[in-house]
């Protein structure tokens, strides 16, 4: 309902649709895209054809496409035929009028309420099946209606389809509920098939279908494994695991302000610069939470591990470092760079203990800093945060001390990068409901030599080397069970003595571009 009623511009996009440059055609006004979205998305029918002119291949007519685009107009909508006016204005309009309709005179807000309560009325049957033959296509491979944008095809189980939909509407249309009910059940459970072709009408279920993941699911498991999830979502989503009823808030001892400071090492600045610190934990925190950044670059270590880089000092990295840390001596490592222009380095670690109580690990003249080659000595200071050409970069509401954990981010919450374009995730500014199920040559080549993945390599190569039974553990993560007699050999001769991150980074790509590890069965 709030996609179609927004209640605040958060979840306006949808219906906002694109508002293309210049003059288009009468088809990709904002208001067409309104009806087009909603009726494919919700309903399942493709009314592109019907947005220019009469549909030759269902029933849908150009009046009801710009009746129902209508209901999102703000101005009088003129009916186009094939991009010409007609001269005949548009009455927001309901496409079932069996169910209720939109009143034409209420204003806009009112008018999209109204068909947000029509589209989930209890007796509109089409949602509930376009709803749940989604779901179904995404775990099974393929939909009871398929495609799923065509729900006028006739299903291969119209029995199954109406069970489905009805059991979703008594559970309260819970999506999370209706998914475990089908994962749990003997249908998703049993085992998988691999199409020779592309059945016909004939098409019966024997089995889930056998596909690749989709890239955000990639992603994911190549970041979980390796350790190298980024380290702030883009979206603005709450991704803390919280006890029923507990509100979104601070702790209540968390500090509110950045008591770090913009340090580097003593004497002329210098383009480069080494900082360190060492603190004492008695034990692991429950959650510890960061905000750095460097003017110009700088990476990361602690304990060891590469933590974070970056190039792009007015971006600060927001991340969980838990992980990172150990009960007992603990040391922060920076390798600073200043491109021209300020220098300077700052950090802020805010430490939830075990005991509820919030300890800050904050950058100022405790650490130690040296120039390449040179000897430690205490950090200089300055400027406190918020002087100097910096301001208050580091916001703290970007790293917001939990009361339970924090889940890593994943792919669906950053944007669309290079690689996972590649891999079949779509733009945003249309809707895709499916994705091509075949290997692409660009895919290949991004597989086996695109720097973004080989980035993620070698990062996790470098927190791996070392691990103690490294091969077994990969293979029980990765492909879910433990490594053959015949593999066994094959990983002591890739691994060695696990003491070569080059080594292990092979290992990491040997395993992650087998079938087994890419396909879902």
């Amino acid at each position: 309902r709030e996609l179609i009623a927004p209640i605040s511009e958060d979840s306006a996009g949808f219906i906002n649709g694109i508002k293309w440059r210049g003059e288009v055609n009468s088809s990709q006004t904002r208001e067409i895209q309104f009806a087009q979205n909603i009726s494919q998305v919700f309903l399942g029918i493709n009314m592109k054809c019907a947005s220019c002119h009469d549909s030759f291949i269902d029933r849908w007519k150009l009046e009801e496409a710009y009746n129902l685009a209508a209901v999102f107009a703000e101005n009088p909508l003129e009916v186009n035929r094939c991009d010409k006016p007609t001269g005949v204005v548009a009455v927001p309009k309901w496409l079932f009028p069996e169910l209720g309709q939109v009143d034409p005179n209420a204003p806009r807000e009112t008018r999209l309420q109204q068909l947000a309560e029509l589209m989930t009325h209890s007796d509109n049957g089409r949602f509930t099946r376009t709803v749940i033959n989604r779901i179904w296509h995404r775990l099974m491979g393929r939909g009871i209606v398929h495609p799923v944008d065509a729900m006028g095809t006739e299903p291969w189980c119209e029995d199954l389809l109406d069970y489905l939909a009805v059991r979703f509407a008594n559970d309260g249309y819970d999506l999370r509920k209706f998914i475990h009910f089908l994962m749990t059940s003997q249908a998703y459970q049993s085992q998988s098939v691999v199409l020779q072709k592309e059945p016909g009408q004939d098409y019966v279920y024997t089995g889930p279908l056998a596909k690749r993941m989709t890239a955000e699911q990639f992603m994911d498991s190549i970041w979980q494994i390796t350790g190298t999830n980024p380290s702030r979502a883009e979206a603005k989503v709450d991704r803390v695991a919280r006890k029923e009823g507990e509100s979104q808030k601070l702790h209540e001892q968390q500090v509110e302000k950045v008591n770090a400071n913009w340090i580097w090492h003593q004497g002329e600045i210098g383009k480069q610069s080494q900082l360190r610190h060492t603190f004492h934990l008695q034990s692991v925190p429950q959650t510890a939470l960061m905000m750095t950044t460097c003017d110009n670059a700088f990476v990361m270590q602690i304990n060891g591990q590469q933590v974070t880089q970056s190039k792009d000092w007015d971006k600060p990295v927001y991340m969980e470092v838990t992980r990172f840390l150990t009960a007992g001596e603990n040391l922060i490592e920076i390798d600073a760079e200043m491109f021209g222009g300020a220098a300077g380095f700052i950090c802020q670690i805010l430490m939830l203990e075990k005991d509820k109580q919030t300890r800050a690990i904050i950058s100022n003249a405790q650490w130690e800093a040296r120039p390449p080659g040179g000897d430690w000595d205490a950090a200089k200071v300055l400027h406190i945060h918020g002087e100097g050409p910096w301001g208050n970069i580091l916001n703290p509401k970007e790293a917001v001390m939990p009361t339970g954990p924090v889940s890593a981010v994943r792919a669906a919450l950053v944007k669309n990068d290079f690689l996972m374009r590649s891999l079949g995730r779509p733009h945003r500014d249309q809707v895709v409901t499916t994705r091509p199920a075949e290997l692409t040559t660009l895919q290949a080549i991004d597989l086996a030599n695109g720097d973004i993945l080989a980035q993620y390599l070698q990062q996790g190569a470098q927190q791996l080397t070392g691990k103690h039974g490294l091969g077994n553990w990969l293979y029980r993560h990765a492909l879910s069970r433990s490594p053959a007699t015949g593999e066994l050999n094959v990983l002591k001769n890739v691994l060695g003595t696990g003491s070569d991150p080059a080594a292990v980074e092979d290992l990491l790509w040997l395993v992650f571009m087998q079938p087994e590890f890419q396909m879902i069965r």
